[in-house]
C-alpha cells in the first residue's frame, strides 16, 4: 500500500476524507476569524458534508463547523489516501 499525500483547498478536499491544515491563504481578518474558530496549522480536520456548492460542513477539535465556500478555498489541508 502507498500513502500519497496531496495538497489542496479544503473546498475540494471530499466528502469522507481527512487532513491536515496546513497553512491560509487569506487577509489578516479571514485568518484570525478561523483560528478562532480552530483552524491553525497541525489540526487534523474531517469532511463532514461537501456537496461541491454551496456551505460545506468540516469537523474540527470534536466541533462540527459551517464554513461558506470562499473561506474554506482559503484553507490549504493535505490530504492522505492509502490506496
Amino acid at each position: 500500500m502507498a500513502d500519497i499525500t496531496h495538497q489542496l483547498a479544503l473546498s475540494e478536499m471530499p466528502t469522507g476524507n481527512s487532513g491536515t491544515i496546513l497553512d491560509f491563504q487569506g487577509g489578516r481578518t479571514t485568518n484570525n476569524r478561523l483560528i478562532s474558530l480552530g483552524f491553525t496549522p497541525g489540526v487534523m480536520i474531517d469532511m463532514i458534508q461537501n456537496y461541491g456548492r454551496g456551505p460545506l460542513i468540516v469537523n474540527v477539535r470534536g466541533t462540527r463547523v459551517a464554513l461558506g465556500r470562499g473561506e474554506a478555498a482559503k484553507i490549504i489541508v493535505s490530504s492522505g489516501e492509502n490506496e
